[in-house]
């Protein structure tokens, strides 16, 4: 029977990068007066070693909460926009167990007037050692750099503007996502439309109205072309407001929604009229939650890989604050999307 090969030691990446024991401590847990090439040296012999860091014997020693805030702008006097933010936490959880952190999911409305103090507080009476803000606060760019001067960590969850380049971030390609939907409903032949926006403020939901527009730019369509409302992402905005699209006097024969959760109050709206759908009616979301594939018609989607946005946050997180990425400026993964074609759209 083979032996258990020995787990390398902290004194085994000292020894291989040359470096003393206690360079290696705090190039691992991000303390200063380490040169670039010393924590190049450090980080790339924890790599040949495949050593992993001991999350209980770190915090004893160091004091680090190892504790992280995940910060969303859901109201509670509304529905929240259910699979995305689950999502989310979902996908931050599983990398924080395999990285031995703990997350804080935190609510903070952002009507609320001191919805900035509430954020920072984190940082001081909980102790987090770094935020993962969601829109629309990974957009805010004054809360960004207020957390920032306090020598915390952050990183902004598919930013939509300037939040891009004042943080670490993760996030899809928003413009080019309404874009490929709009190009697939301009295929099938579709003139007319209804876009059903977000809330105001939410600047990567924009960006898919962005999107949709530049394609129907190129097809010489422009504002004669589409009306435009703007939802708040919950079920019910969508059964309240596709009335207003349906009866405009353009007749759409295309509803594009920036969600799923949306889309398919638009939906139920529709059978509420008695259409048939996609005969009468395309309908498209975005997001490619489970309720595009259990509604029906199944609903014609952009696919974004929530649960991976979540998990790359805690980890563009972890790598920062554990000295791994030792990037002298913000870096930004862009994550792959796809249109999902179902059988809410046919030709127009």
């Amino acid at each position: 029977m083979a032996l258990t090969a020995k787990k390398p030691t902290i004194d085994d990446v000292a020894r291989r990068s040359g470096v003393a024991r206690v360079t290696v401590s705090r190039v691992l847990n991000g303390g200063p007066n380490v040169s670039d090439a010393v924590r190049a040296k450090v980080i790339r012999a924890v790599e040949e070693l495949d050593y992993k860091v001991n999350p209980q014997a770190r915090s004893l020693a160091g004091g680090a909460s190892r504790l992280l805030a995940f910060v969303f702008a859901s109201d509670p006097e509304n529905e929240p926009n259910s699979y995305y933010e689950s999502a989310l936490e979902l996908g931050a959880l599983r990398a924080c167990l395999a990285l031995g952190y703990q997350v804080l999911i935190q609510n903070v409305p952002q009507s609320m007037p001191d919805r900035q103090k509430r954020v920072l507080d984190l940082i001081t009476t909980q102790r987090c050692e770094g935020l993962i803000l969601s829109p629309p606060y990974s957009d805010d760019i004054a809360l960004i750099d207020a957390a920032l001067a306090q020598g915390c960590r952050v990183v902004a969850v598919s930013p939509g503007g300037a939040g891009c380049g004042k943080a670490d971030g993760v996030g899809i390609d928003d413009e080019a996502g309404g874009y490929d939907m709009a190009r697939e409903l301009l295929r099938l032949g579709h003139r007319r439309f209804g876009f059903l926006a977000g809330l105001e403020g939410h600047l990567s939901a924009d960006r898919r109205l962005e999107g949709f527009k530049r394609a129907l730019a190129e097809q010489g369509l422009g504002s004669e072309a589409y009306v435009a409302l703007r939802g708040d992402f919950t079920f019910r905005s969508g059964t309240r407001l596709a009335p207003e699209l349906l009866d405009h006097s353009l007749r759409p024969t295309a509803l594009v929604c920036a969600n799923d959760d949306m889309a398919a109050g638009v939906l139920s709206a529709a059978h509420a009229r008695g259409l048939s759908i996609p005969a009468d009616l395309s309908i498209t979301g975005f997001d490619d939650a489970p309720v595009a594939g259990i509604v029906w018609p199944p609903l014609t989607t952009v696919h974004q890989p929530v649960k991976d946005l979540g998990q790359r946050a805690v980890e563009l997180l972890v790598a920062r604050l554990t000295g791994a990425n030792s990037a002298p400026g913000p870096v930004f993964e862009l994550l792959d999307h796809a249109v999902v074609s179902r059988q809410t759209t046919a030709p127009g």
